[in-house]
């Protein structure tokens, strides 16, 4: 039995949404989404206000996406209707970003700045020089971006330099000795 998927889906106000066919539709204050889900070992139903999602069988797959399709069908009207952020921070001596337009300029110890296009459906906005707040509706986007954003500098292990999610912990290791 799945933990999560015996759970229904409150759909709250300001959202609308709709089940054809296998695909579930959602859309709110942030924007459309959608998402289909395999019809063949799961089913998914509105009743009164909520999204109740079934397996249809008692197979290994239909119980793994049992769960799976709940989750993602929550994750679709969460961020319709409040949004996803990812707070970043730059740590580092001379490591700073801004935002020119519509592009993110990174200063990371390079000899060149970093310039990163912003992608449609999110908003990227630097409250300081050294923070960097990535914010949209769709949770997957919003992640993959604050990772492609990490990745130009990781923070490393000797003195913690480089782009860190807020709240990261990085294990320091010790340097050398004399």
């Amino acid at each position: 039995m799945s933990r999560v998927g015996k759970y229904p889906v409150v759909v709250p106000a300001g959202v609308e949404l709709s089940i054809k066919d296998n695909v579930v539709t959602a859309k709110g204050k942030f924007g459309e989404l959608s998402y289909s889900y395999d019809d063949s070992h799961v089913a998914a139903k509105l009743e009164e206000g909520k999204v109740v999602v079934s397996p249809l069988s008692q197979s290994q797959t239909a119980r793994a996406l049992w769960g799976t399709t709940r989750a993602q069908i929550n994750s679709l009207i969460k961020g319709v209707s409040e949004g996803f952020t990812k707070d970043m921070e730059l740590v580092g001596v001379g490591y700073k970003a801004r935002m020119d337009g519509k592009n993110l300029v990174l200063s990371l110890g390079f000899s060149h700045d970093v310039i990163f296009p912003t992608p449609d459906g999110i908003k990227i906005t630097c409250e300081s020089p050294v923070q960097i707040k990535v914010f949209g509706a769709d949770k997957q986007l919003v992640g993959q971006v604050a990772a492609e954003i990490r990745k130009y500098r990781k923070p490393e292990p000797y003195k913690g330099k480089g782009v860190k999610y807020s709240g990261e912990y990085v294990r320091r290791k010790e340097g050398k000795k004399k």
